[in-house]
Protein backbone atom coordinates (compact mmCIF):
# COMPACT_ATOMS: atom_id res chain seq x y z
CA UNK A 1 0.00 0.00 0.00
CA UNK A 2 1.27 3.48 -0.87
CA UNK A 3 2.17 5.76 2.01
CA UNK A 4 0.08 8.94 2.41
CA UNK A 5 3.00 11.13 1.36
CA UNK A 6 3.45 9.14 -1.88
CA UNK A 7 -0.10 10.02 -2.89
CA UNK A 8 0.34 13.71 -2.15
CA UNK A 9 0.89 15.93 -5.17
CA UNK A 10 1.91 19.57 -5.60
CA UNK A 11 1.72 21.92 -8.57
CA UNK A 12 3.67 25.18 -8.62
CA UNK A 13 2.98 27.97 -11.11
CA UNK A 14 5.71 30.61 -11.37
CA UNK A 15 3.49 33.20 -13.00
CA UNK A 16 4.54 36.63 -14.17
CA UNK A 17 2.38 38.31 -11.54
CA UNK A 18 2.01 35.69 -8.79
CA UNK A 19 3.51 32.41 -7.70
CA UNK A 20 0.83 29.82 -6.92
CA UNK A 21 1.02 26.41 -5.31
CA UNK A 22 -1.73 23.86 -4.85
CA UNK A 23 -1.25 20.66 -2.83
CA UNK A 24 -3.63 17.73 -3.12
CA UNK A 25 -4.10 14.17 -1.97
CA UNK A 26 -5.41 11.30 -4.06
CA UNK A 27 -7.87 9.40 -1.89
CA UNK A 28 -10.01 6.54 -3.23
CA UNK A 29 -9.44 7.82 -6.72
CA UNK A 30 -10.61 11.34 -5.87
CA UNK A 31 -8.49 14.48 -5.77
CA UNK A 32 -8.79 16.46 -2.54
CA UNK A 33 -7.12 19.88 -2.32
CA UNK A 34 -5.42 20.24 1.06
CA UNK A 35 -3.50 23.49 0.68
CA UNK A 36 -3.18 26.56 -1.51
CA UNK A 37 -0.50 29.24 -1.32
CA UNK A 38 -0.30 32.42 -3.38
CA UNK A 39 2.40 35.07 -3.35
CA UNK A 40 2.17 38.15 -5.60
CA UNK A 41 5.84 38.30 -6.54
CA UNK A 42 5.23 40.28 -9.76
CA UNK A 43 8.38 38.93 -11.37
CA UNK A 44 7.46 40.49 -14.75
CA UNK A 45 8.20 43.93 -13.33
CA UNK A 46 11.74 42.74 -12.59
CA UNK A 47 12.75 42.56 -16.27
CA UNK A 48 15.19 45.32 -17.20
CA UNK A 49 15.52 47.02 -20.60
CA UNK A 50 17.60 44.07 -21.87
CA UNK A 51 15.04 41.52 -20.71
CA UNK A 52 17.22 40.31 -17.87
CA UNK A 53 15.78 39.66 -14.43
CA UNK A 54 17.30 42.08 -11.95
CA UNK A 55 19.04 40.73 -8.88
CA UNK A 56 16.45 42.41 -6.67
CA UNK A 57 13.57 40.67 -8.48
CA UNK A 58 15.47 37.40 -8.44
CA UNK A 59 16.06 37.49 -4.69
CA UNK A 60 12.41 38.31 -4.04
CA UNK A 61 11.35 35.36 -6.17
CA UNK A 62 13.88 33.01 -4.56
CA UNK A 63 12.66 33.91 -1.09
CA UNK A 64 9.11 33.09 -2.14
CA UNK A 65 10.28 29.75 -3.56
CA UNK A 66 12.13 28.88 -0.35
CA UNK A 67 8.88 29.29 1.55
CA UNK A 68 6.98 27.18 -0.97
CA UNK A 69 9.75 24.61 -0.87
CA UNK A 70 9.40 24.20 2.87
CA UNK A 71 5.77 23.14 2.39
CA UNK A 72 6.57 20.42 -0.16
CA UNK A 73 10.00 19.31 1.03
CA UNK A 74 8.89 15.75 1.83
CA UNK A 75 6.82 15.14 -1.30
CA UNK A 76 8.60 12.84 -3.79
CA UNK A 77 10.14 14.53 -6.82
CA UNK A 78 7.88 12.59 -9.19
CA UNK A 79 4.81 14.00 -7.43
CA UNK A 80 5.77 17.66 -7.84
CA UNK A 81 5.61 19.71 -11.02
CA UNK A 82 6.69 23.34 -11.13
CA UNK A 83 6.53 25.46 -14.29
CA UNK A 84 7.72 28.90 -15.35
CA UNK A 85 5.65 30.92 -17.80
CA UNK A 86 5.92 34.06 -19.93
CA UNK A 87 8.46 36.12 -17.97
CA UNK A 88 10.86 33.19 -17.69
CA UNK A 89 10.34 32.47 -21.38
CA UNK A 90 11.40 36.03 -22.15
CA UNK A 91 14.23 36.50 -19.64
CA UNK A 92 17.63 36.22 -21.28
CA UNK A 93 19.04 35.04 -17.97
CA UNK A 94 16.05 32.79 -17.32
CA UNK A 95 18.15 29.64 -17.28
CA UNK A 96 20.45 31.10 -14.62
CA UNK A 97 17.39 31.98 -12.56
CA UNK A 98 15.94 28.48 -12.98
CA UNK A 99 19.12 26.89 -11.66
CA UNK A 100 18.96 29.00 -8.50
CA UNK A 101 15.19 28.59 -8.25
CA UNK A 102 15.45 24.80 -8.27
CA UNK A 103 17.76 24.94 -5.29
CA UNK A 104 15.39 27.27 -3.46
CA UNK A 105 12.29 25.16 -4.18
CA UNK A 106 14.01 21.82 -3.80
CA UNK A 107 12.34 20.50 -6.96
CA UNK A 108 12.79 20.76 -10.72
CA UNK A 109 11.26 23.71 -12.56
CA UNK A 110 10.35 23.54 -16.24
CA UNK A 111 9.76 26.48 -18.56
CA UNK A 112 6.73 25.78 -20.73
CA UNK A 113 5.72 27.30 -24.05
CA UNK A 114 2.74 29.60 -24.43
CA UNK A 115 0.82 26.86 -26.26
CA UNK A 116 1.49 24.41 -23.43
CA UNK A 117 0.44 27.02 -20.87
CA UNK A 118 -2.83 27.53 -22.74
CA UNK A 119 -3.48 23.78 -22.88
CA UNK A 120 -2.87 23.39 -19.14
CA UNK A 121 -5.09 26.38 -18.34
CA UNK A 122 -7.93 24.75 -20.26
CA UNK A 123 -7.45 21.45 -18.40
CA UNK A 124 -7.52 23.29 -15.07
CA UNK A 125 -10.69 25.13 -15.98
CA UNK A 126 -12.34 22.02 -17.45
CA UNK A 127 -11.86 20.15 -14.17
CA UNK A 128 -13.64 22.93 -12.30
CA UNK A 129 -16.75 22.92 -14.52
CA UNK A 130 -19.38 20.30 -13.77
CA UNK A 131 -22.25 19.02 -15.91
CA UNK A 132 -21.20 21.11 -18.89
CA UNK A 133 -21.45 19.29 -22.21
CA UNK A 134 -21.00 22.25 -24.53
CA UNK A 135 -17.89 23.95 -25.82
CA UNK A 136 -16.13 26.58 -23.73
CA UNK A 137 -14.18 29.73 -24.44
CA UNK A 138 -11.57 30.08 -21.70
CA UNK A 139 -9.81 33.39 -21.02
CA UNK A 140 -6.84 33.65 -18.68
CA UNK A 141 -5.19 37.07 -18.27
CA UNK A 142 -1.88 36.59 -16.51
CA UNK A 143 0.91 38.94 -15.61
CA UNK A 144 2.85 38.60 -18.85
CA UNK A 145 0.59 36.76 -21.28
CA UNK A 146 -3.05 36.05 -22.02
CA UNK A 147 -4.28 32.60 -22.97
CA UNK A 148 -7.48 32.18 -24.97
CA UNK A 149 -8.73 28.67 -25.70
CA UNK A 150 -11.79 26.99 -27.19
CA UNK A 151 -12.42 23.36 -26.33
CA UNK A 152 -14.87 20.73 -25.21
CA UNK A 153 -14.60 18.32 -22.33
CA UNK A 154 -10.90 18.18 -21.43
CA UNK A 155 -9.68 18.65 -24.99
CA UNK A 156 -8.73 22.09 -26.38
CA UNK A 157 -9.59 22.67 -30.02
CA UNK A 158 -7.69 25.91 -30.56
CA UNK A 159 -5.35 27.59 -28.10
CA UNK A 160 -3.38 30.83 -28.29
CA UNK A 161 -1.00 32.59 -25.94
CA UNK A 162 -0.68 36.32 -26.60
CA UNK A 163 2.13 38.50 -25.32
CA UNK A 164 0.08 40.86 -23.19
CA UNK A 165 -0.61 40.64 -19.49
CA UNK A 166 -1.73 42.85 -16.64
CA UNK A 167 1.86 43.63 -15.58
CA UNK A 168 3.48 44.42 -18.93
CA UNK A 169 0.46 46.35 -20.26
CA UNK A 170 0.26 48.38 -17.01
CA UNK A 171 3.98 49.14 -17.21
CA UNK A 172 3.71 50.21 -20.84
CA UNK A 173 0.60 52.39 -20.72
CA UNK A 174 0.30 53.39 -17.04
CA UNK A 175 3.96 53.45 -15.90
CA UNK A 176 3.50 56.20 -13.30
CA UNK A 177 0.12 54.96 -12.12
CA UNK A 178 -1.82 57.72 -13.87
CA UNK A 179 -4.97 56.58 -15.66
CA UNK A 180 -6.48 58.81 -18.33
CA UNK A 181 -9.05 58.21 -21.03
CA UNK A 182 -6.40 58.50 -23.71
CA UNK A 183 -4.04 56.02 -22.05
CA UNK A 184 -6.86 53.55 -21.56
CA UNK A 185 -7.92 53.85 -25.21
CA UNK A 186 -4.33 53.26 -26.32
CA UNK A 187 -4.03 50.21 -24.07
CA UNK A 188 -7.28 48.74 -25.37
CA UNK A 189 -6.22 49.43 -28.96
CA UNK A 190 -2.91 47.68 -28.35
CA UNK A 191 -4.73 44.63 -27.01
CA UNK A 192 -7.16 44.67 -29.95
CA UNK A 193 -4.17 44.62 -32.29
CA UNK A 194 -2.80 41.53 -30.51
CA UNK A 195 -6.21 39.87 -30.82
CA UNK A 196 -6.64 40.71 -34.50
CA UNK A 197 -5.00 37.50 -35.73
CA UNK A 198 -7.38 35.19 -33.82
CA UNK A 199 -10.75 36.91 -33.50
CA UNK A 200 -12.17 35.90 -36.90
CA UNK A 201 -11.17 32.26 -36.50
CA UNK A 202 -12.46 32.06 -32.96
CA UNK A 203 -15.80 33.60 -33.85
CA UNK A 204 -16.15 31.16 -36.73
CA UNK A 205 -15.62 28.18 -34.42
CA UNK A 206 -17.92 29.55 -31.71
CA UNK A 207 -18.59 28.41 -28.14
CA UNK A 208 -21.45 27.86 -25.73
CA UNK A 209 -20.00 29.35 -22.53
CA UNK A 210 -17.30 31.94 -21.83
CA UNK A 211 -15.19 31.27 -18.74
CA UNK A 212 -12.54 33.43 -17.08
CA UNK A 213 -9.75 32.19 -14.84
CA UNK A 214 -6.92 33.51 -12.67
CA UNK A 215 -6.38 36.70 -10.71
CA UNK A 216 -7.19 39.55 -13.09
CA UNK A 217 -10.64 38.38 -14.15
CA UNK A 218 -11.48 37.11 -10.66
CA UNK A 219 -10.52 40.47 -9.14
CA UNK A 220 -12.67 42.37 -11.65
CA UNK A 221 -15.56 39.96 -11.04
CA UNK A 222 -15.30 40.42 -7.26
CA UNK A 223 -15.49 44.18 -7.70
CA UNK A 224 -18.37 44.00 -10.16
CA UNK A 225 -20.52 41.73 -7.99
CA UNK A 226 -19.80 43.63 -4.76
CA UNK A 227 -20.68 46.92 -6.43
CA UNK A 228 -23.89 45.49 -7.82
CA UNK A 229 -22.88 45.96 -11.45
CA UNK A 230 -23.75 42.33 -12.22
CA UNK A 231 -25.02 39.34 -10.27
CA UNK A 232 -22.14 36.99 -11.05
CA UNK A 233 -19.04 36.81 -13.18
CA UNK A 234 -18.19 39.79 -15.37
CA UNK A 235 -20.54 41.56 -17.77
CA UNK A 236 -19.75 43.95 -20.60
CA UNK A 237 -21.52 46.75 -18.69
CA UNK A 238 -19.52 46.02 -15.54
CA UNK A 239 -16.24 46.34 -17.43
CA UNK A 240 -17.34 49.64 -18.94
CA UNK A 241 -18.42 50.93 -15.52
CA UNK A 242 -15.10 49.97 -13.92
CA UNK A 243 -13.22 51.55 -16.79
CA UNK A 244 -15.02 54.85 -16.11
CA UNK A 245 -14.25 54.57 -12.39
CA UNK A 246 -10.55 54.08 -13.08
CA UNK A 247 -10.40 57.09 -15.41
CA UNK A 248 -12.33 59.22 -12.93
CA UNK A 249 -9.92 58.28 -10.14
CA UNK A 250 -6.99 59.36 -12.33
CA UNK A 251 -4.45 57.25 -10.45
CA UNK A 252 -4.58 53.75 -9.03
CA UNK A 253 -3.72 55.09 -5.58
CA UNK A 254 -6.95 57.13 -5.63
CA UNK A 255 -9.14 54.17 -6.49
CA UNK A 256 -11.05 53.12 -3.38
CA UNK A 257 -12.93 49.86 -3.67
CA UNK A 258 -13.23 47.61 -0.65
CA UNK A 259 -12.80 44.47 -2.77
CA UNK A 260 -9.58 45.72 -4.42
CA UNK A 261 -6.33 44.87 -2.63
CA UNK A 262 -3.45 47.33 -2.57
CA UNK A 263 -1.23 44.76 -4.31
CA UNK A 264 -3.70 44.39 -7.20
CA UNK A 265 -4.12 48.14 -7.77
CA UNK A 266 -0.91 48.78 -9.78
CA UNK A 267 -1.83 46.19 -12.44
CA UNK A 268 -5.62 46.55 -12.55
CA UNK A 269 -5.72 49.10 -15.38
CA UNK A 270 -3.63 46.93 -17.70
CA UNK A 271 -5.70 43.85 -16.94
CA UNK A 272 -8.96 45.73 -17.44
CA UNK A 273 -7.76 47.07 -20.81
CA UNK A 274 -7.03 43.54 -21.99
CA UNK A 275 -10.40 42.26 -20.81
CA UNK A 276 -12.14 45.22 -22.44
CA UNK A 277 -10.42 44.41 -25.74
CA UNK A 278 -11.33 40.70 -25.54
CA UNK A 279 -14.99 41.52 -24.90
CA UNK A 280 -15.03 43.83 -27.92
CA UNK A 281 -13.09 41.47 -30.22
CA UNK A 282 -15.14 38.37 -29.40
CA UNK A 283 -18.43 40.22 -28.81
CA UNK A 284 -18.97 38.86 -25.29
CA UNK A 285 -21.80 39.97 -23.04
CA UNK A 286 -20.94 37.90 -19.98
CA UNK A 287 -18.03 35.81 -18.66
CA UNK A 288 -18.48 33.25 -15.91
CA UNK A 289 -15.70 32.68 -13.39
CA UNK A 290 -13.86 29.39 -13.05
CA UNK A 291 -12.15 28.13 -9.91
CA UNK A 292 -9.58 26.28 -12.02
CA UNK A 293 -6.52 27.76 -13.69
CA UNK A 294 -2.97 26.84 -14.71
CA UNK A 295 -1.95 25.32 -11.36
CA UNK A 296 -4.99 23.01 -11.37
CA UNK A 297 -4.15 22.02 -14.94
CA UNK A 298 -0.60 21.17 -13.85
CA UNK A 299 -1.96 19.18 -10.90
CA UNK A 300 -4.41 17.09 -12.92
CA UNK A 301 -1.82 16.47 -15.61
CA UNK A 302 0.60 15.29 -12.92
CA UNK A 303 -1.97 12.97 -11.38
CA UNK A 304 -2.81 11.70 -14.86
CA UNK A 305 0.81 10.64 -15.30
CA UNK A 306 0.64 8.89 -11.94
CA UNK A 307 -2.37 6.99 -13.28
CA UNK A 308 -0.46 6.18 -16.46
CA UNK A 309 -2.51 8.68 -18.46
CA UNK A 310 0.34 10.70 -19.91
CA UNK A 311 -0.52 12.98 -22.83
CA UNK A 312 3.14 12.94 -23.85
CA UNK A 313 2.65 9.35 -25.06
CA UNK A 314 -0.17 10.53 -27.29
CA UNK A 315 1.96 13.42 -28.56
CA UNK A 316 4.82 11.08 -29.50
CA UNK A 317 2.42 8.70 -31.26
CA UNK A 318 0.81 11.61 -33.14
CA UNK A 319 4.19 12.93 -34.34
CA UNK A 320 5.32 9.45 -35.37
CA UNK A 321 2.11 9.05 -37.36
CA UNK A 322 2.33 12.51 -38.89
CA UNK A 323 5.81 11.81 -40.29
CA UNK A 324 5.02 8.19 -41.27
CA UNK A 325 7.65 6.61 -39.05
CA UNK A 326 8.53 2.95 -39.73
CA UNK A 327 6.88 1.73 -36.52
CA UNK A 328 8.40 -1.75 -36.67
CA UNK A 329 11.91 -0.35 -36.87
CA UNK A 330 11.21 2.22 -34.17
CA UNK A 331 9.95 -0.54 -31.85
CA UNK A 332 13.08 -2.61 -32.45
CA UNK A 333 15.36 0.29 -31.64
CA UNK A 334 13.28 1.10 -28.55
CA UNK A 335 13.43 -2.53 -27.40
CA UNK A 336 17.22 -2.66 -27.69
CA UNK A 337 17.56 0.73 -25.98
CA UNK A 338 15.39 -0.40 -23.09
CA UNK A 339 17.39 -3.62 -22.65
CA UNK A 340 20.64 -1.64 -22.46
CA UNK A 341 19.03 0.96 -20.21
CA UNK A 342 17.98 -1.63 -17.63
CA UNK A 343 21.54 -2.98 -17.41
CA UNK A 344 23.22 0.38 -16.87
CA UNK A 345 20.42 2.14 -15.00
CA UNK A 346 21.94 1.87 -11.55
CA UNK A 347 25.48 2.80 -12.58
CA UNK A 348 24.38 5.80 -14.63
CA UNK A 349 21.75 6.85 -12.09
CA UNK A 350 18.84 6.81 -14.48
CA UNK A 351 15.21 7.08 -13.36
CA UNK A 352 11.84 6.35 -14.96
CA UNK A 353 11.72 9.80 -16.57
CA UNK A 354 15.03 9.02 -18.31
CA UNK A 355 13.58 5.74 -19.59
CA UNK A 356 10.64 7.64 -21.10
CA UNK A 357 12.96 10.14 -22.76
CA UNK A 358 15.08 7.37 -24.29
CA UNK A 359 12.12 5.36 -25.57
CA UNK A 360 10.40 8.42 -27.02
CA UNK A 361 13.59 9.42 -28.81
CA UNK A 362 13.77 5.89 -30.22
CA UNK A 363 10.20 6.20 -31.49
CA UNK A 364 10.98 9.54 -33.17
CA UNK A 365 14.59 9.17 -34.30
CA UNK A 366 13.64 8.72 -37.98
CA UNK A 367 11.03 11.48 -38.38
CA UNK A 368 13.53 13.52 -40.40
CA UNK A 369 13.21 10.98 -43.23
CA UNK A 370 9.93 12.70 -44.08
CA UNK A 371 12.05 15.62 -45.34
CA UNK A 372 15.11 13.90 -46.85
CA UNK A 373 17.37 10.94 -46.18
CA UNK A 374 20.50 13.06 -46.30
CA UNK A 375 21.13 14.56 -42.86
CA UNK A 376 17.77 13.22 -41.63
CA UNK A 377 19.00 13.31 -38.03
CA UNK A 378 19.37 17.09 -38.36
CA UNK A 379 15.93 17.41 -39.95
CA UNK A 380 14.40 15.36 -37.14
CA UNK A 381 16.05 17.49 -34.48
CA UNK A 382 14.74 20.64 -36.14
CA UNK A 383 11.20 19.28 -36.28
CA UNK A 384 11.27 18.37 -32.60
CA UNK A 385 12.72 21.74 -31.62
CA UNK A 386 10.06 23.69 -33.46
CA UNK A 387 6.89 21.62 -33.11
CA UNK A 388 4.08 22.16 -30.63
CA UNK A 389 4.37 19.15 -28.34
CA UNK A 390 1.51 18.99 -25.80
CA UNK A 391 2.67 17.78 -22.41
CA UNK A 392 6.37 18.52 -22.95
CA UNK A 393 8.28 21.32 -21.28
CA UNK A 394 10.90 23.24 -23.21
CA UNK A 395 13.68 21.30 -21.50
CA UNK A 396 12.08 17.94 -22.29
CA UNK A 397 11.59 18.96 -25.91
CA UNK A 398 15.20 20.13 -26.14
CA UNK A 399 16.45 16.83 -24.78
CA UNK A 400 14.46 14.83 -27.32
CA UNK A 401 15.75 17.05 -30.10
CA UNK A 402 19.35 16.58 -28.94
CA UNK A 403 19.01 12.81 -28.76
CA UNK A 404 17.59 12.62 -32.28
CA UNK A 405 20.32 14.96 -33.53
CA UNK A 406 22.98 12.78 -31.89
CA UNK A 407 21.73 9.33 -32.86
CA UNK A 408 24.06 8.86 -35.88
CA UNK A 409 27.24 10.03 -37.56
CA UNK A 410 29.70 12.35 -35.81
CA UNK A 411 28.73 13.21 -32.27
CA UNK A 412 27.38 16.81 -32.14
CA UNK A 413 29.69 18.09 -29.41
CA UNK A 414 29.03 21.74 -30.22
CA UNK A 415 25.26 21.36 -29.91
CA UNK A 416 25.66 19.65 -26.55
CA UNK A 417 28.01 22.37 -25.34
CA UNK A 418 25.64 25.14 -26.42
CA UNK A 419 22.51 23.56 -24.93
CA UNK A 420 21.38 24.48 -21.44
CA UNK A 421 21.28 21.05 -19.83
CA UNK A 422 20.39 20.25 -16.23
CA UNK A 423 22.48 17.09 -16.38
CA UNK A 424 24.73 16.97 -19.43
CA UNK A 425 26.24 13.64 -18.44
CA UNK A 426 22.86 11.93 -18.21
CA UNK A 427 21.68 13.23 -21.60
CA UNK A 428 25.04 12.19 -23.08
CA UNK A 429 24.61 8.66 -21.71
CA UNK A 430 21.09 8.46 -23.15
CA UNK A 431 22.43 9.56 -26.53
CA UNK A 432 25.04 6.80 -26.43
CA UNK A 433 22.40 4.16 -25.71
CA UNK A 434 20.26 5.41 -28.59
CA UNK A 435 23.23 5.43 -30.97
CA UNK A 436 24.16 1.86 -30.08
CA UNK A 437 20.57 0.69 -30.38
CA UNK A 438 20.39 2.15 -33.89
CA UNK A 439 23.68 0.47 -34.83
CA UNK A 440 22.49 -2.94 -33.64
CA UNK A 441 19.27 -2.60 -35.66
CA UNK A 442 20.72 -0.98 -38.75
CA UNK A 443 20.11 -4.01 -40.96
CA UNK A 444 16.34 -3.70 -40.37
CA UNK A 445 16.32 -7.47 -40.18
CA UNK A 446 13.32 -9.52 -39.11
CA UNK A 447 15.68 -11.38 -36.79
CA UNK A 448 15.78 -10.08 -33.23
CA UNK A 449 19.06 -8.40 -32.19
CA UNK A 450 21.38 -10.45 -29.98
CA UNK A 451 21.23 -10.62 -26.21
CA UNK A 452 24.00 -8.17 -25.35
CA UNK A 453 25.47 -7.82 -21.86
CA UNK A 454 26.42 -4.25 -20.93
CA UNK A 455 28.78 -3.10 -18.22
CA UNK A 456 29.07 0.65 -17.66
CA UNK A 457 31.37 3.09 -15.95
CA UNK A 458 31.06 6.87 -15.94
CA UNK A 459 33.01 7.38 -19.14
CA UNK A 460 33.01 3.91 -20.67
CA UNK A 461 30.74 1.08 -21.76
CA UNK A 462 31.61 -2.55 -22.51
CA UNK A 463 29.33 -4.71 -24.65
CA UNK A 464 29.57 -8.51 -24.61
CA UNK A 465 27.95 -10.21 -27.61
CA UNK A 466 27.10 -13.93 -27.81
CA UNK A 467 30.03 -16.05 -28.93
CA UNK A 468 30.68 -15.83 -32.66
CA UNK A 469 27.87 -13.33 -33.29
CA UNK A 470 30.11 -10.44 -34.36
CA UNK A 471 32.11 -12.78 -36.63
CA UNK A 472 28.88 -13.46 -38.52
CA UNK A 473 27.87 -9.80 -38.60
CA UNK A 474 30.81 -7.96 -40.10
CA UNK A 475 28.78 -4.80 -40.85
CA UNK A 476 27.73 -4.42 -37.22
CA UNK A 477 31.34 -4.90 -36.11
CA UNK A 478 32.45 -2.19 -38.55
CA UNK A 479 29.69 0.14 -37.32
CA UNK A 480 30.73 -0.42 -33.70
CA UNK A 481 34.37 0.28 -34.57
CA UNK A 482 33.28 3.56 -36.20
CA UNK A 483 31.09 4.31 -33.20
CA UNK A 484 34.03 3.90 -30.82
CA UNK A 485 35.93 6.53 -32.84
CA UNK A 486 32.94 8.91 -32.87
CA UNK A 487 32.58 8.69 -29.08
CA UNK A 488 36.19 9.65 -28.51
CA UNK A 489 35.03 13.22 -29.26
CA UNK A 490 33.18 13.22 -25.94
CA UNK A 491 36.01 11.39 -24.13
CA UNK A 492 33.98 8.20 -23.91
CA UNK A 493 35.37 4.70 -24.42
CA UNK A 494 33.33 1.99 -26.12
CA UNK A 495 34.54 -1.61 -25.91
CA UNK A 496 32.89 -4.65 -27.43
CA UNK A 497 33.59 -8.26 -28.14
Amino acid sequence: MSSPISETFAAVDLGSNSFHMVVAKLEDGQVRIIDRIRDMVRIASGLDDNNNLTEEATEKALESLRQLGQRIREIPRTNVKAVGTNTLRLAHNGNDFIRRARTALGHNIDIISGQEEARLVFIGVAHSVYNHDGSSLVIDIGGGSTEIIIGKGFQPRVAESLYMGCVNVSQRFFPDGKITGRRMREAVLFARTELETIETGYRRIGWDTALGSSGTIRAIADIAVAQGWCESGVSRNAVETLRKRLIAAGHYDKLYLEELSDRRKPVLAGGLAILNAIIEALDLDHIQISDGALREGILYELIGRYRNQDIRKTTVADIAGRYVVDQEQADKVAGTAEALFDQVRKRWRFDDADRDTLLWSAQLHEIGLAIAHAQYHRHGAYLLSNSDMPGFSRQEQQNLSLLVRAHRRKFPVLEFDQAILDNREKVLHLAILLRLSCVMNRSRSYTAPPDVKANADTDSLSLKFPGGWLDNHALTRADLEAEAVYLEAVEFTLKFG
